[in-house]
């Protein structure tokens, strides 16, 4: 049996990790606390929950592994804090994501505050790093909406299907967990309700993230906020080389994609949020449109998002099943 830590166990994420790990058969998480230096134990929200305890960093030496379910700035300080003890870390923040500190500064606003870290961070999209991730002391745990393109969209630029002048134009819709658990005049109920729009067009800190990771600046990412409270569907409009049908498409993420457990790619039909909601998959339809082929992903972004995506990857750093307390 192996112990971890979650740090910021409050959150939304925090808690769907609690969720999750009340049900693998190998991994406890022994130590719970906030992300708060400074703040007092909160005592269980509900009955079977555990009390998230005050920050203590020397706490983090008695477990093999270390979840930072974090805002942006906080994460870099504890991770190199569990490092230091010799732990393995999955960081669900932003902070070893992007790999140039100059531009993470751009996107945040604020001096990266552990530039010293971001070449050993591996960016843990699973299916693609596996290896990496096995080996990984710190593990940079992908976006929400990265994760819903990236996902269909890296073996289509690795197999040359698309046409490298064309835009790939991911178009991402998300429920409001994906804003986090601190209320905000956009995301309460009364907000929200019967209601839907886009946000942070041509400006939302995801973008460069996705572009980083497709290798392709010739990405437009706009996301949109679903009167939902989980689930991201992303339809992503992709312009193939001559000669490349959806068909071709279709048999290239289902070749990739073959025995993962994780990824679907549908034969018919499309994918709906309700058949991926409080799970780990990801599923993936293609379909012709014109000249062009639309291929629609979709996720839970607490889960494959972000969760699940992270106990995939710290299963793979501790040496055990990785489909442990996911299936």
């Amino acid at each position: 049996m192996k112990s971890c830590a979650i740090v910021g166990a409050s959150g939304y994420t925090g808690r769907e990790l609690l969720d999750l790990l009340s049900r693998h058969p190998r991994l406890r998480a022994t130590v719970v606390m906030t992300a708060r230096a400074g703040a007092a134990p909160e005592p269980p929200a509900f009955p079977n929950d555990p009390t998230i305890d005050a920050l203590d960093l020397d706490r983090l030496a008695g477990v093999d592994g270390v979840f930072l379910c974090t805002p942006h700035g906080a994460a870099s300080a504890i991770a190199k804090a569990a490092l230091t003890h010799g732990k393995k870390v999955v960081d669900l923040s932003a902070d070893f994501r992007l790999r140039d500190p100059a531009l993470y500064e751009l996107v945040y606003h604020a001096a990266h505050p552990a530039p010293e870290l971001l070449a050993e961070a591996v960016y843990g999209l699973t299916e693609h790093r596996r290896a990496a991730v096995a080996a990984a002391r710190l593990v940079a745990n992908p976006g929400c909406y990265p994760t819903s393109v990236l996902l269909p969209v890296l073996p289509l630029r690795q197999a040359g299907l698309l046409d490298e002048r064309a835009p790939i134009i991911a178009d991402s819709k998300s429920g409001t967990s994906g804003a986090g658990k601190a209320p905000s005049e956009r995301t309460h109920f009364g907000a929200v309700h019967e209601n839907f729009c886009a946000y942070g067009v041509g400006t939302h800190r995801h973008a460069p993230e996705i572009q980083q990771e497709a290798g392709t600046a010739h990405l437009v990412f706009t996301p949109h906020l679903l009167p939902t409270f989980r689930g991201i569907l992303s339809t992503i409009y992709l312009t193939p080389k001559p000669g490349v049908t959806a068909d071709a498409v279709r048999e290239c993420l289902r070749a990739r994609y073959a025995g993962e457990p994780f990824v679907r790619v549908y034969d018919t039909g499309q994918p709906e949020l309700r058949c991926v909601q409080r799970t780990n998959q990801c599923h993936v339809a293609v379909a012709a449109s014109g000249p062009l082929v639309v291929v629609t992903s979709a996720i839970d972004n607490l889960v494959k998002g972000a969760s699940g995506q992270a106990l995939q990857n710290m299963n793979l750093m501790l040496g055990l099943p990785e489909g442990d307390g996911l299936s």
